[in-house]
């Protein structure tokens, strides 16, 4: 049975941040839809850093929730206390203590304890930014007009649309795209993609769960995301998947970079 449409959404968390000579931006927000009677996304804008955390739990029960809380917490904290050392060093130590903990608060559960991860930190000089990706959230960069996905999908239907094992609207698709092959609580602790991307005054990056991604296509997308400000672009975004059906959580991260002169 759908749950009785919502349509309320919380104002953004909104911070900014300087690296070198690019002042981020960055606006998060996170809301419940019409499926689910909880929101088992995590969101994490940090307040010192220039750093942003998108988690979605797997499920919709307390394992679900547990390993969001855990993974975010562990990866805020490793992050924080590697800081300013930034690069795959440290978030290859962040995501696989995330891993760690995230296998311990399953194990005396009888039901599935996981969640997938995408996180964006930014060096301290501001040169570039490492992504950190397990799952099927996504990390976006728009530059000159251009939206580019610059991750992957960790899922059985990720491989077989790109392989052309089916069609990308075919049923098979469709229940692959819930086959995750990575995630935070696998069995085998899968390590994460890391990713090193240039950053650049006038980029507009989107991190967001599978809410946000299944629910409003590319061109809307791009769209929102030419906003004339971060909170006004993730509003306009979570709003879109209410307006799509509110099919599950949607938590989206917008950051822009700024030219500093």
């Amino acid at each position: 049975m759908r749950l009785r449409p919502r349509r309320d959404q919380p104002a953004p968390q909104v911070r900014r941040h300087l690296t070198g000579r690019v002042e981020l931006e960055i606006a998060g927000g996170s809301v419940v839809g019409n499926r689910y009677p909880a929101n088992f996304d995590v969101l994490h804008v940090d307040e010192e850093l220039p750093f942003a955390t998108v988690v979605d739990g797997m499920g919709s029960g307390e394992g679900s929730r547990l390993a969001g809380a855990t993974a975010t917490a562990t990866v805020v904290e490793r992050i924080r206390a590697a800081w300013p050392e930034v690069g795959a060093g440290p978030l290859r130590a962040a995501t696989a203590e995330a891993q760690t903990r995230v296998r311990a608060v399953g194990a005396p559960r009888h039901e599935l304890t996981g969640c997938t991860l995408t996180a964006l930190v930014a060096e301290p000089d501001g040169g570039q930014v490492w992504l950190a990706q397990l799952g099927d959230s996504r990390a976006y960069r728009m530059r000159d007009g251009l939206l580019e996905l610059l991750t992957v999908d960790h899922t059985a239907a990720w491989l077989g649309v790109l392989h052309g094992w089916y069609a990308a609207d075919s049923p098979e698709a469709e229940r692959a795209r819930y086959q995750l092959l990575r995630y935070l609580g696998h069995p085998e602790r899968p390590d994460a993609d890391l990713l090193a991307v240039p950053l650049r005054a006038g980029d507009t990056w989107l991190l967001c769960t599978d809410g946000v991604s299944d629910q409003v296509d590319y061109h809307a997308l791009r769209g929102h995301l030419a906003a004339a400000t971060p909170a006004q672009a993730v509003r306009d975004l979570l709003t879109a998947t209410l307006d799509a059906g509110g099919d599950d959580n949607a938590t989206a991260v917008v950051i822009r970079a700024h030219h500093l002169g």
